[in-house]
């Protein structure tokens, strides 16, 4: 039929003659243009994307297999300037993020084919409700996989310590969000220990470097009581990489609570859905956080004075006993002193008594022996004179002038009395006592 069509490239003997690639891509373009429709509605995923200079959009679709792997269709396309203008910024308004690689779309487009650069798609609308069907099908898809895998629910159900004050942080060192979080902190009046693990908020390192950041927080669990994820500012475009698989379930089980602020008033993104807390910005997690520190500060002031009040009370309460017991202990006393006392007096009388009647007894025993005291003791005394007697007499006899007058001597070396001749040596100087004198001597041999 398309010979009939193009006769212009056919001889009179109706032979077919070689044709030139632009005469064959000339025919391509002009059966394109006679048989396709205007414009078609398309189901494509992006798989390339850029944005030249001069403001044109060039894309490259593709259509997958059901298992997402293999390629079965690609086709390049591209927006001009004119329509990208009003068709990018509209896109990013309805769907909250930018148009891009990684994404679904039904765009309608015409087809086109270029003698020169071939068959393209030249897109001049889109529908941003069917990507964001496909984004919600995903967020779906990924939320019953945490579902399935028993992750989702783990953050939520860990108990917040009451007292949250040693906070870890993951953001970006320069987000203004985190400046924010941490000058509302400080101006609270109460006192906050945080520390900084930095982190990507925006891009394609956000999975990589939070997961990287929750690992060093993991790394000191017991230095901190909760994880706070804080992104503040920002398009909201960039929210998509917060929908991360790995993210979620990362945070989903992670052993400390982690609250969020990404600083969003739209839909919430996966990891927000499996975070133990989630806030709308950074400041509403200081918000937070400073209310449950005055919440905890005001049932403590609360606990305080209920304290104290009991403690008054339970004071006045045994001061009213000590007093009535001292009354009473200070009446028993009195009591028992009286009667102790007449006990005592009684005791007194009796012991009195008894004392006359011993001392009455004695005396009659004594009486007797009286008379036999004064011969004892003189014939006692005169059996030790007689003893002292005999003493003296052996002692002199044994004294020392006796025995040198009976012609004995005593020999002294040293003034050491010599009893052994054998302890003595040539040279040694000896005293000899006798009963009229004393001489000295120098030994001279041993033998």
């Amino acid at each position: 039929m398309y010979r009939n069509a193009f006769p212009s490239f056919l001889d009179a003997a109706d032979e077919i003659r070689p044709l030139c690639l632009s005469e064959l891509n000339n025919l391509v373009r002009g059966v394109l243009e006679q048989t396709l429709d205007e414009a078609y509605w398309i189901v494509a995923e992006v798989s390339e994307m850029r944005v030249a200079a001069n403001g044109h959009c060039y894309l490259e679709l593709v259509e997958k297999d059901a298992a997402g792997i293999k390629f079965i269709a690609k086709a390049r396309a591209n927006i001009w300037r004119s329509t990208y203008d009003l068709l990018g910024p509209w896109f990013e308004q309805a769907t909250g993020q930018r148009l891009q690689a990684g994404l679904k779309v039904l765009v309608r487009a015409t087809a086109t084919f270029h003698e020169v650069y071939g068959f393209s798609l030249n897109i001049i609308d889109i529908d941003p409700n069917y990507t964001l069907g496909d984004m919600e099908r995903q967020r779906r898809e990924i939320l019953a996989q945490l579902r399935e895998d028993g992750v989702l629910t783990l953050n939520k159900e860990l108990e917040l310590p009451r007292l949250t004050k040693r906070i870890a942080v993951i953001s970006a060192a320069t987000a203004a969000g985190y400046g924010d979080f941490c000058r509302q902190l400080e101006q609270s009046g109460f006192h906050f220990t945080t520390k900084l693990f930095p982190a990507a908020m925006q891009g394609e390192k956000v999975e990589e470097s939070v997961v990287k950041a929750l690992d060093a927080v993991a790394s000191e669990l017991e230095d901190w009581d909760a994880v706070v994820i804080i992104r503040g500012g920002g398009a909201v475009s960039e929210l998509s990489c917060f929908d991360s698989y790995l993210l979620a379930a990362s945070v989903a089980q992670f052993p400390l609570p982690v609250l969020t602020g990404i600083g969003h008033e739209r839909d919430d993104t996966v990891t927000d859905c499996v975070a133990h807390s989630k806030f709308k910005t950074p400041t509403a997690v200081a918000a937070f956080l400073i209310e449950r520190r005055k919440e905890e500060w005001d049932l403590y002031s609360e606990l305080s004075e209920r304290l104290q009040a009991a403690i008054g009370q339970a004071i006045s309460v045994r001061k009213a006993r000590l007093n009535a017991l001292a009354a009473r202990l200070h009446l028993i006393a009195v009591r028992y002193a009286s009667k102790r006392g007449e006990h005592i007096a009684n005791l007194e009388a009796r012991a009195e008594l008894l004392a006359l009647q011993k001392v009455k007894t004695e005396r009659s025993r004594l009486l007797p022996l009286q008379g036999r005291l004064a011969p004892a003791a003189n014939a006692l005394i005169s059996n030790k004179k007689e003893a002292l007697k005999l003493a003296d007499r052996a002692i002199a006899l044994a004294s020392p002038e006796r025995i040198l007058k009976m012609g004995f001597s005593i020999t002294t070396s040293g003034g050491r009395i010599v009893r052994d001749a054998a302890t003595l040596k040539s040279g040694d100087r000896l005293a000899t006592q006798f009963a009229d004198g004393t001489i000295e001597s120098i030994v001279t041999s041993n033998a």
